[in-house]
């Protein structure tokens, strides 16, 4: 064994004890993989990966994703030994509360970790979105000599990623899209937590792979750290295709309860721990390193900081060559000034589907890093920028994305987009959908990143399309989802409000609207605020009309038939939950006055929600069952959804 050989196996040896040792200590995590995957991990991050330890947030650093987030301890060990702010304190309190090593790898917890993890399966289709925003961007700052978008984009998953749909769906596309700087490093240990896989996972998974247009690359045995140099060093040559590394790893390798799925899930015991240390000729105490360990990987990150430098005075000189397109990559990165002061408006009654895409394509000229995919629905969203090209293979500056039918991998592609900085990014389905990405639009909340869900066809005026694709639940599943910006607008202005609110905002938005036309009321600068009056009466009123999207038109409608009879109605456009919760409690009365008892609520979903608004006297007109197939006029009147029965259910409230 050589000197080099040597350091190498007690470096891959580091890894393992660290994390197992993080794992018992905390009484809670998952050592399986943590030992199996250390040696492709280490050797990916000591000898191939580029990141700056002074800088973990450089932008041309390579990516990488542990789409098998359960292994987090695995991550965390090496950050810690490569300088990245992970001290031995961290890794010792470990999942505990408040503590930078969280159970599973957190995005903006932890210095080095480039996406939130643990839903299996979410990371691959993350990192299919770093990929294309690396290939995005560098066909459209790159020139010849001056290559300052270059790096790669590399994820490690293990069976159960690959179990979920959402692993082939994110795969199938970049296949389809080529994307060569996509590796990714699959560690096939044939376990998982009820046993072996072989009773529910049996396909040829290489065939599969290769099927989609992918490279593969077999590893017949993770501990050999030649064939993983090797398998990395094929993979970055292969540059039209994205390339995946099959490792067959033994789960737990070195513990005695190696290859077993109790290795899986569960933490080693103190005495299994010693046992494991001591087939590893492992004598330190806990979470500490041999100097010679600790020198060589200090050795290793000082050297890879070398990689910003030149990168820095290579910017420089591109900036001396295209002053503008350096000017333009930094604003790509810091963000473009949108006009808040600009009207929107509209003259004659619009389903917001289409409002949408006028507004969206408006705000897409003086946003050129906007980019904008569908799951096949663009004609229906109306979310394709006009004018502009569809991102393949062969355009990498198309800024329309083709995602195909493949919902769930889409949002979490677009998270993958958003966290890689430079690019925003909206992408669109019909709303009853979105109940299939859902699991990637919750990890867009926890990482805080604003991507844009644009959600069509918003309820029962989809009409006869019928229940299948009539959302009701949605709305709530939603607003019950923290950090996450919910807008039904009702007209034009309401839906530039809500685009304006969302490509300026932090967080997630999803922005909900109609198929049929809408009545304009061209008041939408006051639904910055979340809710405002849209349509009062004289003096104090005697009962509130609110509505969201659709149903406000109703309400105005209802309004005339209650003055008619002497009653004064006050109609409440409340487009966002959420923003209005976030005004003063002055402001908020001032819309919604305490004093006004006598309420109805409408809208064309489920009731949960409504109650905060309606008070102990009001009413809620909503949906408690699914829809029914047919036109949405007499849909509506099915399900009350009337001026006639709304100005009804406001003389039952103020009788109350």
């Amino acid at each position: 064994m050589t000197l080099e050989t040597d350091i190498n196996q007690k470096c891959i040896d580091a890894v393992r004890i660290l994390s197992a040792q993080s794992i018992t200590n905390a009484n809670s995590g998952h050592p399986g993989i943590c030992l199996g995957a250390a040696p492709v991990a280490y050797t990916l991050f000591a000898e191939f990966m580029n990141f700056s330890y002074k800088n973990p947030q450089w932008e041309n650093r390579d990516r990488f994703v542990l789409s098998a987030g359960h292994g987090s301890a695995l991550l965390y060990s090496l950050l810690h030994l490569f300088g990245m702010g992970v001290t031995k304190e961290d890794l010792a309190s470990f999942r505990k509360f408040g503590s930078a090593t969280p159970g599973h790898p957190e995005h903006g917890v932890t210095a080095g970790v480039d996406a939130s993890t643990g839903p299996l399966g979410q990371g691959i289709a993350n990192a299919v979105g770093l990929a294309l925003a690396e290939t995005h961007l560098a066909a459209k700052f790159n020139r010849a000599g001056h290559y300052i978008v270059n790096h790669y984009t590399y994820a490690l998953c293990g069976d159960g990623c690959l179990e979920e749909g959402i692993s082939y769906e994110a795969c199938s596309f970049a296949g389809t899209q080529k994307l060569g700087k996509l590796i990714l490093f699959y560690d096939k240990n044939d376990i998982s937590i009820e046993g072996d896989t072989a009773t529910a996972f049996s396909e040829n998974t290489a065939m599969r792979f290769a099927a989609m247009g992918w490279q593969v690359i077999e590893v017949p045995n993770a501990n050999d750290v030649k064939k993983i140099r090797a398998a990395i060093r094929d993979a970055q040559r292969e540059t039209g295709k994205p390339s995946v590394i099959i490792c067959r790893s033994v789960i737990g390798f070195g513990s005695p309860l190696a290859g077993s799925a109790e290795i899986h899930g569960s933490p080693l015991s103190e005495e299994q721990l010693k046992q494991t240390k001591d087939k590893l000729n492992w004598t330190e105490e806990p979470f500490e390193v041999p100097e010679a360990v600790r020198y060589n990987c200090k050795r290793l990150a000082d050297e890879k900081c070398k990689a910003e430098t030149e990168w820095n005075e290579a910017f420089k000189k591109y900036s001396a060559a295209y002053p503008e397109l350096a000017k333009e990559y930094k604003n790509y990165f810091n963000g473009f000034v949108i006009d808040g002061s600009k009207k929107f408006t509209c003259e004659k009654p619009e389903a917001t589907r289409i409002s949408g895409g006028k507004v969206l394509n408006d705000l897409a000229k003086s946003i050129p890093n906007l980019l904008s995919g569908s799951a096949d629905l663009s004609p229906s969203t109306k979310t394709d920028l006009k004018g502009e090209e569809w991102f393949s293979p062969e355009n990498r500056l198309g800024r329309n994305i083709h995602f195909g039918i493949r919902e769930h991998a889409m949002a979490a592609i677009c998270n993958g987009i958003a966290l890689h900085g430079g690019l925003k990014i909206v992408c669109s389905t019909f709303f009853t959908f979105s109940d299939y990405m859902k699991g990637a639009m919750r990890m867009s909340a926890i990482m805080k990143l604003p991507v844009i869900y644009v959600l069509t066809h918003d309820g029962i005026g989809v009409g006869e399309d019928g229940p299948t694709h009539q959302p009701v639940e949605q709305l709530a599943a939603l607003r019950a989802t923290p950090d996450v910006s919910v807008f039904r607008p009702c007209d034009y202005s309401e839906t530039a409000a809500a685009y304006i609110c969302a490509l300026t905002g932090k967080q997630p938005a999803a922005i909900v609207l109609s198929r049929q036309n809408l009545t304009q009321y061209n008041k939408g600068e006051n639904a910055m605020k979340g809710g405002y009056i849209i349509d009062d009466c004289k003096g104090n009123p005697d009962a509130l009309l609110i509505a969201t999207g659709s149903e406000v038109e109703l309400c105005a409608q209802a309004k005339t038939i209650l003055e008619s009879k002497g009653v004064k109605t006050r109609v409440i456009s409340l487009p966002c939950f959420e923003l209005f919760e976030k005004q003063t409690e002055e402001y908020r009365a001032s819309v919604i006055p305490k004093t006004v008892k006598a309420r109805v609520c409408v809208e064309t979903a489920s009731p949960l929600g409504w109650r905060e608004y309606a008070g102990d006297c009001g009413e809620i007109i909503a949906m408690t069952s699914f829809g029914l197939s047919g036109d949405y006029k007499t849909l509506y009147k099915h399900f009350g959804f009337t001026p006639e029965n709304i100005a009804g259910k406001a003389t039952i409230s103020l009788k109350k």
